[in-house]
């Protein structure tokens, strides 16, 4: 999820090499020279972007529900290395101590026969969860970033539109059946500021109707301008599990 600024960078290069009009209709490469020169001005602000968010350190939160009920929460300092990648480094006594108690102790020892079933149907149904979860992050792989064949792919059978809208400034670009029939890719790009301003996906593991997986990420600015992923949310419908990520509390390296 720390990799949507260079998703952003490789679906733009994407996106030029379509030649994608302003009004939205999928037309053939290099129709539109007008088209190429607003997305390879964007594509060159997300990559000044980049550059200048490498000059911060901020605090990423992360938090895993199950059910609505926040079951995991951690806190990791993060910062670019000089390798270009994120380094990130858990902050002690970000884990706030959840409320759990055993069997045992709720139930004053009593029903100590059963404690082996319940455990062994438990890590059961752990099991079955963690071997789901590690579906559905093969799957937003498949997102993050994108592939251009793919997107070639879809605009080729019409299925990639981009929409300016003058009153807000913000550009509605939509990738259907990207990577399974009936997903979607949508993207927000804020003209004026020359940035992103969302990253939504929408797709399933198996089922369209029972294995749906969301993945929203909003953007927000910094005092500078500089433009960052404020929250990821990944949304797994199916095991009622949300992550959401937070980034808080930039602050430039001196």
């Amino acid at each position: 999820m720390a990799s949507i600024m260079r998703t952003a960078f490789a679906l733009l290069i994407a996106i030029v090499s379509l030649g994608l009009p302003a009004h939205g209709d999928q037309a053939p490469a290099g129709a539109n020279p007008a088209a190429k020169e607003r997305v390879a001005a964007l594509k060159q602000a997300l990559a000044e972007n980049q550059a200048a968010l490498k000059h911060y350190t901020w605090t990423e939160t992360t938090e895993i529900s199950l059910k609505g009920e926040v079951k995991k929460r951690q806190q990791k300092t993060c910062r670019y290395g000089p390798d270009g990648k994120v380094q990130k480094t858990a902050v002690e006594g970000g884990e706030p101590q959840q409320a759990q108690q055993s069997e045992e102790s709720r139930g004053g020892g009593r029903r100590r026969g059963g404690d082996a079933a319940k455990k062994a149907v438990v890590a059961h149904k752990v099991g079955e969860i963690k071997d789901y979860m590690e579906k559905v992050a093969a799957l937003v792989h498949e997102y993050v970033p994108p592939d251009k064949e793919k997107i070639q792919a879809a605009a080729a059978a019409g299925h990639v539109s981009m929409k300016p809208d003058a009153a807000t400034g913000i550009a509605a670009l939509g990738v259907q059946d990207y990577f399974k029939a009936g997903d979607a890719l949508d993207i927000g790009l804020d003209l004026k500021g020359s940035a992103l301003s969302s990253y939504n996906v929408r797709s399933y593991v198996d089922d369209p109707k029972k294995d749906a997986v969301t993945l929203a990420v909003q953007f927000d600015k910094l005092p500078d301008g500089t433009s960052y992923p404020k929250q990821t949310m990944l949304d797994v419908t199916a095991q009622k599990i949300q992550v959401k990520v937070t980034n808080s509390g930039y602050a430039k390296i001196q």
